[in-house]
Parts: structure tokens; sequence; C-alpha cells
């Protein structure tokens, strides 16, 4: 038994893509060594559009399109609601970025890239943002929108981190996007994957 006594100076703090980086098996269960890294990221970036924060939308009703478009980059696009009274003047989360905490598994994702682009739109505004990791270079910037309401994210991993031995998976319908605790019924949402690579047959697989 120790006599230690601990005190504020014992307590380590450290920033939200600190953590993730020193510690990614929490967000993504695999260490960067570990070639199912790749996989465990499409897994929970594509299991939170399914099983979103209750503040975004219930489960099973948003829908997806996760684009791989090289070994260590994709896209995801999903249909989010946004019901902002002044697109202009946006809530902001981490560190001044259009992703907040509502969006942790893509923040944790962004964590572990070099360059990430986020895009909202809604109502006919949209707002374009781009990140080194998950930290702003430029306050959001306002872009002219597709139709609807949605948010789109593109990652490009960082190979400092990563490593070279980093390649996205090509069996794509073995992912699992509801884990062993979705209970809930399938919906109308969904995640289609398609990969888009160069030098690959085009393929898609539909995850309900």
């Amino acid at each position: 038994m120790t006599d230690h006594t601990y005190n504020a100076a014992d307590i380590e703090v450290i920033e939200f893509d600190a953590a993730v980086r020193r510690r990614p098996g929490m967000y993504f269960g695999m260490e960067p060594e570990n070639p199912k890294l790749p996989a465990n990221l499409l897994c929970a970036v594509g299991r939170h559009v399914l099983h979103p924060a209750t503040s975004v939308a219930e489960d099973h009703t948003l829908r997806g399109l996760l684009e791989i478009t090289s070994d260590s980059s994709f896209t995801i696009s999903m249909d989010q609601p946004h019901a902002w009274h002044d697109p202009s003047t946006p809530v902001l989360g981490y560190y001044g970025s259009l992703l907040g905490p509502e969006w942790w598994a893509l923040a944790a994702a962004a964590a572990l890239s070099g360059q990430v682009t986020v895009e909202m739109w809604g109502a006919g505004r949209g707002l374009r943002q781009v990140h080194t990791g998950i930290r702003p270079r430029t306050a959001p910037r306002e872009f002219r929108p597709p139709q609807g309401s949605g948010t789109r994210v593109s990652f490009t991993f960082d190979p400092a981190y990563v490593g070279p031995h980093f390649v996205l998976p090509t069996e794509l319908e073995d992912l699992d996007l509801h884990g062993p605790h979705c209970a809930q019924p399938a919906g109308s949402g969904h995640v289609l994957f398609r990969d888009i690579r160069c030098g690959r047959a085009a393929q898609e697989v539909l995850h309900r």
C-alpha cells in the first residue's frame, strides 16, 4: 500500500485530438499498428450515421454515402437535417470546428487525419471548413450547396501517424455497422459504401 497523496500535479489534462491519437483503441478498438484499424474506422463512421446522437436524428433514419477515394481517404455524406436560424453564425464544436460532440466518431476520425473538409448545408445555405486534423484552418465559409439538407466530411489520413500499412478495406460487405448493442429494427436509413479507388473496378455495398 502506498502513502502517496494525489493532487492536481498528478492529473494530466490533454486535448481531445491528442487523446484520440494517444489511445485510438478507446474510439476504434485498435491501435495504429493493427491492420484492422482501417476497417474499424469505416465501421465507426458508418455506425454513427445509422446510430446518431439523439439531437441529430433517430436511429436508422439517416441515409449516408461513404465513398472510398484512395487507400487512405474517404468521404461520408448524409442527409442530416439542419435547423439553422442563421447559417452565417452556426454553433461551432471542437476548437471552432463545424464538427461538435454530436459527431464524436467523425471528430475522432478527423483527429487521425492530415486534412479534413467539413461541409454542412440547409435552407439554401452552405458552410465549408478545411481542417488540419480536427483543428480548423479557417472559419466556416459559405459555398453554393446542393439541394436539401446534409453534412459531408472528407478525410485524408495522416501517413506520419497511421503508417504505410494503412489501407482501407475492399471487403465492404463484412463491415458491422450495428454492433452488439443495437436492438432496433431496420428503418428507412442506410449507408451505401462505394469504392471508387483508382485502378479498381467500382463496387457498391448497401448496409441497413
